[in-house]
């Protein structure tokens, strides 16, 4: 099979990215992604605010990527097969998109959609009263709060969080997950 987490991205433009990692993500590579964009995002001069909340995106999508990744299928060609992904971080015209892809099985697709679909739908006042409801009455489990990081998310962007999957197998799907930051 030539499928790649890359073909989900292939309308990005990865050449021009200010972070690329396709691979296994453990803590070691957080540090390293979250230290690399950092040290580039004050070289740039970039914004303070906008800066802060691109860092903060960045934290939630690579926490995304190490707790709720599947494991990738087994004729996949992953070094390992837990916490395995791809993240993009990219400059845009009026802010940066971070971009990420991993596996997950097909039993999750209906209720990440679920999600998902109801935190696009939100205004900004119901983004921040979902997170606060969920702060308050989730029970907290080893994967975290349910969903808190995406409305997280939406909540520290202001827009809408792109995602789409493709199918890989009877058993798996590639997701892909894009959030937009900008200064406004």
């Amino acid at each position: 099979m030539s499928f790649d987490l890359e073909n989900l991205v292939s309308d990005l433009d990865i050449r021009g990215a200010i972070l690329y990692f396709k691979g296994n993500v453990d803590s070691e590579v957080i540090n390293k992604a979250l230290d690399s964009v950092e040290g580039k995002l004050l070289t740039s001069r970039e914004n303070p605010r906008l800066r802060k909340k691109v860092y903060n995106v960045l934290v939630e999508s690579l926490q995304n990527l190490y707790h709720h990744a599947d494991e990738v299928p087994k004729d996949y060609h992953a070094a390992k097969p837990d916490r395995f992904g791809l993240i993009i971080m990219e400059r845009t015209g009026r802010g940066y998109r971070i971009t990420t892809c991993n596996f997950v099985t097909v039993l999750r697709i209906k209720e990440l959609e679920e999600k998902l679909t109801r935190i696009n739908n939100s205004t900004q006042e119901e983004i921040k009263e979902l997170y606060k409801d969920i702060l308050n009455h989730q029970e907290i489990t080893e994967k975290g709060l349910g969903g808190l990081g995406l409305i997280d998310m939406a909540r520290k962007t202001g827009h809408r969080l792109d995602y789409r999957f493709k199918k890989y197998d009877n058993l798996h799907s590639a997701f892909r997950i894009s959030a937009v930051i900008t200064s406004e």
